[in-house]
C-alpha cells in the first residue's frame, strides 16, 4: 500500500540540491539582465552559465568556516566559473537570492498540488453524479434526520473543494513575488529596472515594497489556505469513518486483497487511511502558527523566520500533496453499501418522516403544538422498543386517524417526494 502514496516529485523540489538549483537559476537571470542592460561585459552570461555548478560537500566545507550559506554557495559557484565570477550576485543582498528562489519553488510546489486537488475534486464530482439517486438518511447530531442522497453528501463536498481550490490559487497568486531590491530594499545598488526585468523573466512580479525581505504574511496566507484545505480532507475522512462504523456501514474504504486489518482479529477491516489523513491534518494545520509568527521580525529583517521555513515549507508542501493523493485514492476506492442505506433509513418503521406527518396533520386543522405531541409520541413509542413501527404506531392511533386517513399516512411515507428538489441542486452545478 505505501508504494502508491510515494511522491517523489514533489519531495525531489525540497531537496538541498533542488534549493540550489533554484538559486543558481535566480543569480543567472540577474546576471543576464544585467548584461542586457550593458552593467557587465557581453558574453559573461554565456560563459557562466556554461561553467556554474555546485558541490554539495565543498558547500558545505565552506559553510563550516564562514557560517554563511549563501556564501559558501557563490564561493563554490566562484570555484567553478573562475574570473567572471566577480559580476555574480552583483548588487544583490542574499534575501534577493533565497526568498526570489524559494517564490519559485512555491509555484512549481503549489501547481503539483492544484493539479492534484483538480484530480480529487474530478473523483468527487464522478461520485456525486453516479450517486446521484443513492438514497440514505441524513444526520444532526449523529442522529437520524431526513431521507437525502450520498450523492448530495458528495456534491456538498465537491463544492468545499472547489471553494478551497480558490483560496489556494488565490494564494499562490500572491505568492509570485520576487525581489531584487538590495541590502535594506532600497534599490541603493541595483537598479528597480533590474528586479522588474528578472521577475518576468522569471515568471514573477516584483514585490511592490520589500525590507531585506519579502514580507513573511504572504508566505503566512499560504499555509492558512493548506491547512483549510487539509481541514476539508479531515472533515470528509472523518464522515468515511462514522459511515464505515459497523453498526452502520453505508461506505467503507476499499480494501485490497491479501490486506489485514488486525494482528488479533481477523474480521477486521479498518479505515485505516481516513484516520490516517484526520491525523496529517492535525499536523498541516499546526504549521499556520510558525508561519504567522514569522511575519514578525525586527526592524528590517531579522533571521528567526529562517530556520522555521526551513522545517515548514517542506513538511507542508509534502504533507498537503500526499493527503490530496491518498484521500483521492480512498474516494476512487470507495465502497458504497445501498443495501445497508436503506436498511438504516428504515429503521424503527420510518421514524425520519415524522416533519411529514406534521404538517400533513396541521394542514388537516390540527395546531403545531397538539400534532407535534401526537407524532412525537408515536415516534418515540418506535424508537424506544426494538423493531418498532412508527407508522404501524400511526396507522393504530385513532387520534392521529381523526385527521388522517391510511392512505394520508401512506403517502407521508413517500421518500421521492423529499428528494423531488435535488435535481435543482445539482443544475447549480451544471449536472
Amino acid at each position: 500500500m505505501i508504494e502508491r502514496y510515494t511522491l517523489p516529485e514533489m519531495s525531489a523540489l525540497w531537496t538541498r540540491h533542488a534549493v540550489f538549483e533554484t538559486w543558481l537559476t535566480v543569480e543567472l537571470a540577474v546576471l543576464e539582465v544585467q548584461e542586457r542592460m550593458g552593467l557587465v561585459p557581453a558574453g559573461v552570461t554565456a560563459d557562466v552559465r556554461a561553467k556554474a555548478g555546485f558541490d554539495i560537500d565543498r558547500i558545505d566545507e565552506i559553510e563550516a568556516e564562514v557560517r554563511h550559506d549563501v556564501i559558501a554557495f557563490l564561493t563554490d559557484v566562484a570555484e567553478h566559473v573562475g574570473e567572471n565570477s566577480r559580476f555574480v550576485h552583483m548588487g544583490m543582498t542574499s534575501s534577493d537570492l533565497i526568498d526570489t528562489a524559494l517564490a519559485l519553488q512555491i509555484q512549481t510546489a503549489g501547481k503539483l498540488i492544484t493539479d492534484k486537488l483538480a484530480t480529487l475534486i474530478d473523483t468527487v464530482k464522478a461520485k456525486a453524479v453516479l450517486h446521484r439517486d443513492t438514497v440514505m438518511v441524513g444526520r444532526s447530531h449523529g442522529i437520524h434526520g431526513e431521507p437525502i442522497t450520498f450523492g448530495l453528501k458528495l456534491l456538498n463536498w465537491m463544492d468545499e473543494l472547489e471553494r478551497q481550490q480558490k483560496r489556494l490559487n488565490d494564494a499562490l497568486e500572491e505568492n509570485r513575488v520576487g525581489q531584487i531590491s538590495g541590502a535594506m530594499g532600497s534599490y541603493s545598488n541595483i537598479s528597480p529596472a533590474v528586479e522588474e526585468q528578472v521577475c518576468e523573466l522569471l515568471g514573477l512580479k516584483p514585490a511592490r515594497t520589500s525590507t531585506q525581505v519579502i514580507s513573511r504574511d504572504i508566505h503566512a496566507q499560504f499555509f492558512i489556505a493548506l491547512g483549510s484545505l487539509a481541514t476539508s480532507i479531515e472533515k470528509f475522512a472523518v464522515e468515511i469513518r462514522a459511515l464505515q462504523k459497523t453498526d452502520i456501514l453505508e461506505v467503507e474504504e476499499g480494501f485490497a486483497k491479501g490486506q489485514k486489518g488486525s494482528s488479533a482479529m481477523p474480521h477486521k477491516r479498518n479505515p485505516i487511511s481516513s484516520e490516517n489523513l484526520t491525523g496529517l491534518a492535525r499536523m498541516l494545520r499546526a504549521y499556520i502558527t510558525p508561519a504567522l509568527e514569522n511575519v514578525v521580525l525586527w526592524h528590517e529583517r531579522d533571521i528567526s523566520h529562517s530556520s522555521v521555513e526551513r522545517v515548514i515549507f517542506p513538511d507542508a508542501f509534502i504533507l498537503a500533496h500526499y493527503m490530496l493523493n491518498r484521500f483521492n485514492t480512498v474516494m476512487q476506492d470507495l465502497v458504497v453499501h445501498e443495501d445497508n442505506m436503506r436498511v438504516n433509513m428504515n429503521r424503527f418503521g420510518g421514524i425520519i418522516f415524522s416533519q411529514r406527518v406534521l404538517l400533513s396533520l396541521i394542514d388537516q386543522g390540527m395546531s403545531r403544538e397538539d400534532a407535534y405531541r401526537l407524532v412525537q409520541k408515536n415516534a418515540h413509542t418506535a424508537w424506544n422498543v426494538i423493531g418498532g413501527d412508527f407508522k404501524a404506531n400511526l396507522l393504530g392511533d385513532p387520534d392521529v386517524l381523526t385527521k388522517l386517513s391510511p392512505e394520508d399516512i401512506e403517502a407521508c411515507f413517500d421518500v421521492a417526494d423529499y428528494l423531488r428538489n435535488v435535481p435543482a441542486v445539482y443544475a447549480r452545478f451544471g449536472l
